[in-house]
């Protein structure tokens, strides 16, 4: 029994030693990041809002937006939210890092039905709990931080054959979206929208890992700014983030904000933590018991997303007459709520 004692407490250790500083470091900063972000996505919503009263919407091309002063009080919460989650990157895993934009998407929901006043059913609420409860699974579990000493190791395991055909995948898909789907279906498929923020993005965070770990190093006394691959990572920043801000805007303008946030955050976790997994070997230095349990972690996140999409448009309560009056009243002449004749196959008969 002493033994086991022994053996007992000596792994409980073993748990604790395993969340190093950096790795604490990188989960304050991630909290922090995804509370800001929560709520510029509210922010940002009434700013597209008071912008599309005046102008022309975002979601159909407009970017009347950038005139307005709220939007850009949204924006500049944002741009606060990634700086953490920026520095997040340079101490932690991105496994550990990036499921906690869950977060983010609890505050953005209950702020859109406080504020925005876009309903959260009760099964909504359910699904934030399991996204949370998701999120931390995969926290506790997280890999230890890779040890790097310059940034053209991450250059190279940037450039190995797998990340490269991930990474090639990851464009022409983009680029198929944008230019052929995203012009018929972008006003009434989500997917479209947040599939090219969350491919781009998947990019992007891989690339900020990379200079966040070059300014570590660079701050430490290790200058990483002289060789180019640093400046390289900042050019694939730059460019991954403006398209990332331009589609997600519009998805913001077309879409419930209830319902943009959670389908990002899945797309985007799942993305990055695939890109992740195979840029920096994060599964290689687990045991299989960890990676199962991380699966399913994210599993659970998936079932609370799907809640929210799910329940994004039910009311709590049973229906009431009247809401339905005006449908029956449309049916009678022939007509349903979208102007589709219900009765044409009569006619045709007749």
């Amino acid at each position: 029994m002493a033994s086991e004692g022994v053996g007992s407490s000596q792994s409980w250790k073993d748990v604790y030693r395993g969340m190093s500083s950096d790795n604490i470091k990188g989960l304050v900063l991630a909290l922090s990041s995804s509370i800001f972000i929560g709520a510029s996505f509210i922010v940002k919503k009434k700013g597209l809002k008071k912008a599309a009263a005046s102008g022309v919407r975002a979601g159909v091309g407009g970017y009347s937006y950038l005139f307005e002063p709220l939007w850009w009080v949204g924006m500049i919460t944002m741009i606060v939210g990634e700086v953490a989650n920026f520095a997040a990157y340079a101490f932690a895993p991105a496994i550990l890092v990036t499921p906690l934009g869950a977060l983010s998407i609890i505050i953005s929901a209950v702020l859109a039905h406080i504020i925005l006043r876009e309903r959260l059913h009760t099964f909504g609420i359910l699904g934030c709990a399991l996204c949370v409860v998701g999120s931390i699974t995969i926290v506790l579990h997280a890999p230890q931080e890779r040890e790097i000493e310059s940034v053209t190791e991450v250059w190279d395991l940037a450039t190995e054959p797998a990340f490269l055909f991930y990474a090639a995948m990851v464009i022409t898909t983009s680029l198929v979206l944008i230019f052929h789907y995203l012009p018929q279906y972008g006003q009434t498929h989500i997917m479209f929208y947040i599939g090219v923020c969350s491919l781009v993005g998947s990019l992007s965070v891989m690339s900020v890992k990379a200079i966040g770990i070059a300014l570590k190093l660079t701050l430490s006394g290790m200058n990483q700014l002289i060789y180019p691959q640093t400046w390289a990572f900042t050019m694939i920043v730059i460019v991954c983030i403006i398209t990332q801000m331009n589609y997600l805007n519009k998805a913001l303008d077309t879409f419930n904000t209830a319902v943009v946030s959670p389908i990002y955050y899945v797309m985007f976790t799942s993305l990055t933590i695939l890109a992740s997994v195979i840029m920096f070997k994060d599964w290689d230095r687990q045991n299989p018991t960890q990676i199962v349990t991380e699966l399913c972690g994210f599993v659970t996140i998936l079932s609370g997303t799907f809640l929210l999409h799910k329940t994004k448009d039910m009311v709590d309560g049973p229906p009431t007459l009247p809401v339905r009056l005006p449908k029956h009243t449309d049916e009678e002449d022939g007509f349903g709520q979208e102007g589709i004749p219900l009765k044409r196959q009569d006619s045709l008969r007749s």
